[in-house]
């Protein structure tokens, strides 16, 4: 039997303007943290980081999976360091969709992971310093976004200097969903979060806005210090490689034209994104719905 599959042409992402002079946009911004069953690492890793980087505690919204998940949360975090504890949804998927359906359209929102220990900027191939102020980063990068006239922006998944790069691209990028931010558009429904990509649920947006608005912003010579698959809330499981491998061939079949993948030596199931750049339009009406 052969192994050839017949792939679809390549999806092609929708036209964007480049438009100059725009009026100074606002920049003011939430930040969403999405948590499950680990209250004492959120408040010593990324409350930690947030407080350290000058955002305001007025700022930052925490999303529980439950009331049990609540009560714990509120009984072991401190209540200045925070402005709302929210219910949510359990699952990932479901709670990033959950939280874009909670903030009203046109907001700013910064979504964390529970364990981000810190923002790191590449100096050199040998050398990274860290970020101290994340309230001027995150204003900054809304600011990129509305130059792109684009929505989603993120930062280098890898925090190693020799492989990142002192540049901000707009070309599809993988946006990694422990740190990213973007305009809320709820009513999208190009946007929505189907259930089918836990797992690997930022692949799939990081795809979704490219095709939608034809470029995600990605700073590349900025990352992230956490560890990824720590255990508490989704641990590295034999349940965790067989939902990567689904998520990672669901991906595949859904967009041929702009997934491939490919295993790791320990059976991890990853994602590579095809290197292709969105169509830009120069010059047209304003229609954009940024606030």
């Amino acid at each position: 039997m052969s192994n050839t599959t017949t792939r679809k042409s390549r999806p092609s992402a929708k036209p964007r303007s480049t438009r100059k002079n725009r009026p100074t946009p606002k920049t003011d911004y939430v930040v969403a943290i999405p948590t499950y069953r680990r209250s004492d690492v959120l408040e010593r890793k990324t409350l930690t980081t947030l407080h350290q980087g000058h955002v305001p505690p007025s700022k930052i919204y925490i999303f529980v999976a439950n009331p049990e998940e609540q009560a714990t949360y509120e009984a072991h975090i401190p209540r200045h360091l925070y402005h709302k504890m929210v219910v949510g949804k359990l699952g990932i998927s479901n709670q990033r969709q959950f939280i874009s359906d909670y903030f009203p359209p046109k907001t700013c929102i910064v979504s964390l992971d529970d364990d981000i220990e810190g923002l790191y900027r590449r100096q050199s191939p040998q050398a990274l310093s860290k970020i101290t102020n994340l309230d001027t980063f995150f204003r900054q990068a809304f600011t990129r976004l509305h130059q792109e006239n684009l929505y989603l922006w993120g930062v280098y998944p890898v925090c190693n200097p020799f492989f990142m790069k002192p540049n901000t691209t707009t070309k599809l990028r993988f946006i990694i969903g422990a740190l990213h931010g973007y305009i809320n558009r709820p009513d999208a429904k190009e946007l929505k979060f189907r259930g089918k990509s836990d797992q690997k649920e930022d692949y799939e947006q990081s795809i979704q806005y490219f095709l939608k608005d034809g470029g995600v912003v990605r700073f590349n010579d900025v990352s992230i210090k956490t560890k990824f698959h720590a255990p508490g809330g989704l641990g590295r499981t034999q349940e965790r490689l067989e939902a990567n491998e689904k998520a990672a061939r669901y991906l595949e079949t859904t967009y041929p034209e702009l997934v491939r993948v490919f295993h790791r030596k320990n059976g991890m199931a990853e994602v590579r994104l095809a290197n292709v750049e969105g169509t830009r339009e120069s010059d047209e009406p304003d229609k954009s719905d940024k606030p």
